[in-house]
């Protein structure tokens, strides 16, 4: 008992040094998706018939792909068209631009929940389109949102594990090197599965704080839209 406690202890930094790998891998692709997201969902609600089109077939070939398949396709195919992405970017771009398939969807139903009044009385202010979803709908659009949110990082945050495929040393293949000279799977596995529960249960407890600080009462949200 006392050498695996040991294990565990002197794996630790190790350990660490692939969480941190692994954090930066979930909140560049959950940010690269919101990114992608935002201008999806505002073209879904208030773009043309063409836009439209355009976000409902990104976002059903994005959702339909496996996400590994998504990353082999990028990392080993953008180079026979003459352009290479690290690993890491790799990774990046792959959870990205499928997360932002399924961000457009959750920001699309918060928009979609806000009041059309909403925007109607901001153009009578002589704001654009643009400036009232910015200044008026969006804020409360990204209230109606956490919950879903906060669904999704944790799907991206567990999709992290498949960097391990593309040889970014993140938590899981940090894991796999100490494995291959302790020979103690079981145990490091675990320790690794408390990690990814600690990191999931850290955010979505401050995602839950975060909604209640941004609740008005009377408008409490029922359930996700995800």
């Amino acid at each position: 008992m006392i050498d695996k406690l040991s294990l565990i202890f002197n794996s630790f930094p190790t350990l660490l040094e692939g969480t941190w790998v692994t954090l930066k891998i979930t909140f560049l692709s959950l940010g690269l998706g919101l990114v992608i997201a935002l201008p999806l969902s505002f073209g879904q609600v208030y773009g043309g018939k063409g836009f439209k089109a355009f976000v409902v077939v990104y976002e059903r070939i994005f959702r339909s792909i496996p996400e590994l398949v998504i990353l082999f396709l990028i990392f080993y195919g953008f180079p026979r068209a003459g352009i290479r992405f690290s690993p890491f970017t790799a990774v990046i771009l792959g959870l990205g631009i499928r997360s932002a398939a399924y961000q457009s969807q959750i920001f699309r139903g918060a928009i979609q929940s806000i009041s059309a009044t909403q925007m109607r009385a901001a153009r009578s202010l002589g704001m654009t389109k643009f400036q009232g979803f910015r200044h008026v709908v969006l804020p409360q659009a990204f209230r109606v949102a956490l919950p879903p949110w906060a669904n999704e990082f944790t799907i991206v945050l567990k999709d992290s594990s498949l960097a391990y495929a593309l040889g970014v040393t993140e938590l899981l293949r940090q894991g796999g090197y100490i494995i291959s000279t302790s020979y103690e799977p079981m145990l490091i596995y675990l320790t690794i599965a408390a990690i990814y529960f600690i990191i999931t249960f850290a955010v979505n407890r401050s995602l839950k704080k975060l909604e209640e600080a941004l609740a008005i009462p009377g408008f409490e949200i029922k359930e996700s839209i995800r």
